[in-house]
C-alpha cells in the first residue's frame, strides 16, 4: 500500500506500479458476515469491513462507504433497505415540500455521524493509505429529492431546477468538508444520473455547480474525483471542464476514450474493471485478464485501476486478491498478459430471434440491480408506473446482470449498455430514462404492430359440421347469408365426413365451429425460451 503512488497518479505523474482503489462499499459487510443494512447503519461495522478489505486487497486508497442515499435520507427522503445492496430512495421529500422546508445537513443528520465515526476510526488505524469520502453528486441528489419530474422541469421550469441544484451543491460541499475534517484525503463526487442528460443539459445544469464544488475541495488542499457510471461517454469532455483531479468511469465507457480526453485536460483517470461478468461471476483468471486489459490501456501515467462502481456484495474475495497480486507483482502481470492470448470467448448464446411473439407485449429492463443502482432504479420505476394503464396487455421484467441467466439473456438480445429497455426483444432505450410519453408511445406502437401482424397471421375459418339433413341445410344457408351481409373474408367450409365430427368432439350435428390458426414461426427453429412464451399464452 502506498498513498503516495495514488497521489502521484492523481497529479498525472508517472508511477512505478499502478495505483489501486477497490470500491469496497456494502461488500465490506460481506467480508465480516453482516448484511448491507446492518453494515451501512453502523460506523463501527463499516470501519471493520473496510479494515478487512484493506487487509485482503492491499489498496492505495479506499472509500469509507459507498452509499449515495446518505444525504437524501438526512434531508428527509424515505429509503427501502436490502440485504445485499445499498438502500434505494422510495419517497422523494420535495413531493409535497419546498426547498425552504429542508434543513441543511450537519454532523448529527441521519447516518452521517456513523460515517464520520468510521472515518475517524480508520484514520487512526491506517497510515499509508488514502481514505476516500464519497459525496452524492448534485444531479443525482436533486433527483433523489425531486424524483423523475426533474427531467420535465429542466424544460418547463429551468430556473427552479437551478435553484435546486444550487441547494444540493451546498449540501455536497458541506458533506465534503465534514469528510475532510474527519480525515479523508480524496473526495469523490459520484453522480451517476448525469448519464441521463445531454452534454448541453450537463453544461447548463451541472457544470456551474460541479466546478464550484471541485474548486471548494481544491481550496481545502484535498484531491478530488468525478465519478460517473452508465453510458456517459458523451459527457466526459464536460466532466473534465469542471476541473476535478480525476475522472472515474465504469465498463460502459471505453477506457481508451476516457484516457485521451482526460490527458488533453491534464486530468487523471480511473476504472474500469467489469463488475458482474468478471468480478462477481468470473474466476481469478477472468479477473487477472480484465485487470491486464485495463492496465495496458491505462498506462503508467495518471491512471488508477478501480472497479467500475461499488463492488457487488457477493464478489468472491479471491477475484479481488488476484487483481491485487497483479498490482504488487510485475512478474505476475507478465504471466497474466501471456494468458490473454488464450482468452476464451462465450460462443453459446441464447438465440432470441423469435423472442416477443407472445400475445402480450414484454418489456425487459436489463439492469445492474435496481436496488443498488440509481439509473437502474429510476428506469425500472418509469416502466412500472405506466404498465397498469395498458390493462394487462403488457408484462415487464427486470433482468439483473448480477445473475448469470440475465447475462446470457442480455447477450442474446445484443444489449451492450446498462440499463437498457427492450420491448419484445428489440432495444428501445439505452442508458436513458425515457419520459412517460416516450415510453407509452413505444409500447403502444408495439401493441399496434402486434395487432396488425395478428390480422395478417391468423387464418380464420368457420366450419359447419353437417349431417346432410334439413336442419344442417338451414345452418349452412344462415352462415352463407351472414358472410354476405358482413362482407366477411373468413373462409367457410361444410364438412359432411362423420369421422371429422369426432375430431372436434361433436356428437350431434349440425355444429358450427370457429378455427384460428396462428403462424408463430416459419423457416427457422424456435428456441426453448421462445416456445415457453407461446405455451404461456395457451395457459
Amino acid at each position: 500500500m502506498s498513498k503516495e503512488i495514488l497521489f502521484d497518479a492523481l497529479q498525472c505523474k508517472k508511477t512505478d506500479r499502478p495505483a489501486w482503489v477497490p470500491f469496497v462499499g456494502c461488500h465490506g459487510g460481506a467480508l465480516i458476515g453482516k448484511d448491507a443494512e446492518t453494515y451501512l447503519k453502523s460506523g463501527e461495522l463499516m470501519a471493520q469491513g473496510v479494515k478487512e478489505g484493506i487487509k485482503r486487497y492491499q489498496p492505495d486508497g479506499i472509500p469509507v462507504t459507498f452509499d449515495l442515499q446518505i444525504e437524501a435520507e438526512a434531508l428527509g427522503c424515505e429509503l427501502q433497505w436490502a440485504k445485499e445492496n445499498p438502500p434505494a430512495v422510495v419517497k422523494h421529500v420535495l413531493n409535497g415540500k419546498t426547498i425552504s422546508d429542508l434543513n441543511m445537513i450537519d454532523e448529527n443528520s441521519g447516518r452521517i455521524p456513523e460515517v464520520l465515526k468510521a472515518i475517524r476510526t480508520l484514520k487512526q488505524d491506517t497510515k499509508d493509505l488514502a481514505l476516500y469520502g464519497l459525496v452524492t453528486g448534485p444531479f443525482t441528489l436533486a433527483l433523489h429529492l425531486k424524483g423523475t419530474d426533474i427531467f420535465m422541469d429542466m424544460f418547463d421550469h429551468p430556473d427552479k431546477v437551478k435553484e435546486l441544484m444550487a441547494f444540493v451543491n451546498e449540501v455536497a460541499k458541506k458533506m465534503a468538508k465534514m469528510y475532510i475534517d474527519a480525515g479523508c484525503e480524496v473526495i469523490a463526487m459520484v453522480d451517476p444520473m448525469t448519464s441521463q442528460i445531454s452534454p448541453e443539459a450537463f453544461r447548463e445544469f451541472v457544470t456551474p455547480f460541479a466546478t464550484d464544488f471541485f474548486n471548494d475541495v481544491r481550496n481545502q488542499n484535498t484531491f478530488s474525483s468525478f465519478f460517473v457510471c452508465g453510458h456517459a461517454q458523451r459527457n466526459i469532455e464536460a466532466m473534465c471542464e469542471t476541473k476535478p483531479d480525476n475522472v472515474s468511469i465504469d465498463e460502459n465507457i471505453p477506457l481508451d476514450y476516457v484516457k485521451r480526453v482526460c490527458q488533453d485536460h491534464h486530468i487523471s483517470f480511473g476504472g474500469n474493471l467489469q463488475l458482474t461478468v468478471v468480478l462477481l461471476m468470473g474466476n481469478e483468471d477472468d479477473a487477472k485478464r480484465n485487470a491486464i486489459e485495463c492496465l495496458d490501456i491505462g498506462g503508467d501515467t495518471g491512471f488508477i485501476l478501480a472497479p467500475g462502481c461499488d463492488l457487488p456484495y457477493a464478489v468472491p474475495p479471491k477475484n479481488l486478491i488476484a487483481v491485487s497480486e497483479l498490482i504488487h507483482d510485475a512478474y505476475k502481470r507478465d504471466v497474466a498478459r501471456e494468458l490473454l492470448e488464450k482468452k476464451d470467448e462465450l460462443t453459446d448464446r441464447i438465440n432470441l430471434a423469435d423472442y416477443g411473439q407472445a400475445e402480450k407485449v414484454i418489456v425487459d429492463i436489463i439492469t445492474l440491480d435496481s436496488e443498488g443502482c440509481a439509473p437502474c432504479q429510476y428506469m425500472v420505476e418509469a416502466v412500472k408506473s405506466i404498465v397498469p394503464q395498458f390493462n394487462g396487455l403488457v408484462i415487464w421484467r427486470e433482468h439483473k446482470i448480477k445473475e448469470r441467466e440475465s447475462v446470457e439473456f442480455m447477450m442474446g438480445l445484443m444489449v451492450k449498455n446498462i440499463p437498457t429497455i427492450c420491448i419484445d426483444g428489440k432495444i428501445k432505450f439505452v442508458s436513458t430514462i425515457p419520459s412517460r410519453d416516450e415510453l407509452i408511445k413505444a409500447i403502444q406502437d408495439r401493441i399496434n404492430e402486434k395487432f396488425f401482424l395478428k390480422l395478417r397471421q391468423y387464418r380464420n375459418q368457420l366450419l359447419v359440421l353437417s349431417a346432410g339433413d334439413e336442419k344442417s341445410d338451414t345452418v349452412w344457408q344462415n352462415v352463407q347469408q351472414a358472410v354476405k351481409e358482413l362482407g366477411s373474408t373468413v373462409e367457410v367450409m361444410r364438412i359432411n365426413d362423420e369421422r371429422q365430427f369426432q375430431k372436434y368432439g361433436v356428437a350431434s350435428p349440425p355444429a358450427v365451429i370457429t378455427v384460428r390458426e396462428q403462424v408463430k414461426s416459419t423457416g427457422r427453429v424456435p428456441t426453448v425460451e421462445v416456445i415457453k412464451e407461446w405455451l404461456k399464452d395457451l395457459g
